[in-house]
């Protein structure tokens, strides 16, 4: 699984990766994880409002802070099972 975290680095993008990071975490999965901080990249997604998530290339969320809970039933469909 493929995750970008997008935005500029304010607070609410690290927060966003951290909540990311427990859903991971609660679900027993792994993913690379990257930040994009270039505007231009940011927006070829179609963000207009960050943070965003995008997961295998699909814009996930854009603009809120899911919690850890939202984001992992978010990934859960993504997640390969063993």
């Amino acid at each position: 699984m493929d995750i970008k975290v997008l935005g500029p680095g304010c607070g609410n993008c690290v927060r966003l990766e951290k909540h990311t990071r427990e859903a991971l975490a609660d679900l027993g999965a792994s993913a690379d994880i990257e930040k994009v901080t270039d505007y231009g990249q940011i927006m070829s997604y179609g963000v207009m409002a960050t943070p965003g998530l995008v997961v295998d290339g699909r814009v996930v969320v854009s603009g809120s802070v899911p919690n850890a809970k939202a984001i992992a039933q978010l990934l859960a469909p993504l997640t390969p099972r063993a």
